[in-house]
């Protein structure tokens, strides 16, 4: 059995069902989290009875704070939690496991943000093969062990991330349908670009700082970006962590899945066809003029005010000691939080835009 979750739209629930129906075993990696429906579900299957095993992050970007107030809820809860080694720059996988027989491997943070406002999917899967790698991976990472690659469809950075991904590019004779925040690696980007000039049809919707023009690019249109996805001659797809740079290739742990399922690639294919089809039609707009003049307005006033913003991080650090200082249970992600804020200034302004705007017309109809 094989499935794919597409963000947003399939949002939380089905982890939260799957949580729910476990019947002797549950298995998570976590790099953020602040959903609570899913912490409540695994402090429920502690209840349950349910052998409840947490592998944490030792950090993020944002730091080791929340990790650690998340450690010490689950432990409170009854969930076995263990922190990743250091030894990488940064363990980002994100995967979970049901009685070790169900894999949900994820592109996708366990935030609000990742679930209910980016472009993001998640891979599920029965198949023992894929299954008894993610266990195999897990007990390692556990247990601060070398892990050593099995099956080739299992991608883990830095095992065998560099070698399967191109591989996988390398393959394509029709096709490459590629979403990724932002490729950078010199081997990768030279490869995408020989497939190109080989006549194989290359599309990315993310970023391509240093090798513009060799392949069309779009930038993702009303949804922020967040997945790491390739399609291959709409017949075979990678869903992962990692996006083509070295340090996400060589340093990181970092985990993604290669498969072939028909109708799960085509659903992929598919959603990037309609994400490329809306860059598309918003840069037509954008280019004929044809945008509404009030969000082309505020679209620039809060570009020009996001910029001048002063980071989030550090007034919500102030927030959230003072909070604890007043005895206040606070649990807030500090790029929710930001993404948050940036999207209310420019809602905010183009509110404000479209009011003047109002009010300018009926003082012109008045005067006439």
């Amino acid at each position: 059995m094989n499935k794919l979750l597409v963000q947003p739209g399939d949002g939380v629930l089905p982890l939260v069902k799957a949580i729910n129906a476990a019947k002797s075993s549950v298995e998570i990696v976590i790099f953020r989290f602040n959903r609570k429906e899913v912490e409540k579900a695994l402090a429920n299957a502690v209840n349950r009875g349910i052998n409840v095993h947490a592998l944490i992050a030792h950090t993020n970007r944002r730091g080791e704070e929340s990790l650690r107030a998340l450690e010490m809820r689950m432990l409170a809860a009854g969930v076995s939690v263990a922190r990743t080694a250091d030894d990488l720059v940064r363990y980002h996988s994100k995967f979970m496991i049901i009685d070790r027989k169900e894999l949900f491997l994820l592109s996708f943070n366990f935030t609000f943000l990742d679930i209910e406002k980016s472009r993001s999917f998640a891979y599920v899967t029965t198949s023992p093969k894929l299954v008894q790698e993610a266990c195999k991976l897990f007990d390692a990472d556990i247990k601060r062990q070398p892990y050593e690659a099995g099956d080739p469809n299992f991608v883990v950075s830095p095992v065998n991330a560099r070698k399967e991904l191109t591989s996988l590019i390398a393959g394509a004779r029709k096709q490459l349908l590629i979403y990724d925040l932002r490729i950078s690696d010199p081997a990768m980007t030279h490869l995408l670009q020989q497939r190109a000039k080989a006549g194989v049809d290359v599309r990315l919707i993310g970023a391509l700082p240093h090798a513009q023009g060799f392949f069309p690019v779009r930038k993702i249109d009303q949804l922020r970006l967040h997945t790491r996805a390739i399609v291959r001659d709409r017949k075979l797809a990678f869903i992962g962590s990692q996006s083509l740079r070295e340090l996400e290739l060589d340093n990181r742990r970092e985990v993604g899945v290669i498969f072939k399922d028909p109708k799960l690639v085509k659903r992929l294919a598919d959603t990037f066809q309609q994400d490329w089809d809306s860059a598309d039609k918003a840069k037509e707009q954008e280019a004929g003029g044809n945008v509404d003049p009030t969000a082309k307005m505020a679209k620039k006033v809060a570009k020009a005010v996001a910029k001048d913003l002063v980071a989030v991080g550090p007034v919500m650090d102030t927030i959230m000691n003072e909070a604890a200082g007043q005895g206040k249970n606070v649990d807030l992600d500090h790029d929710e939080v930001q993404e948050m804020v940036k999207d209310a200034v420019k809602e905010a302004v183009r509110e404000v835009v479209a009011s003047v705007m109002e009010e300018s017309a009926q003082k012109t109809e008045a005067a006439k």
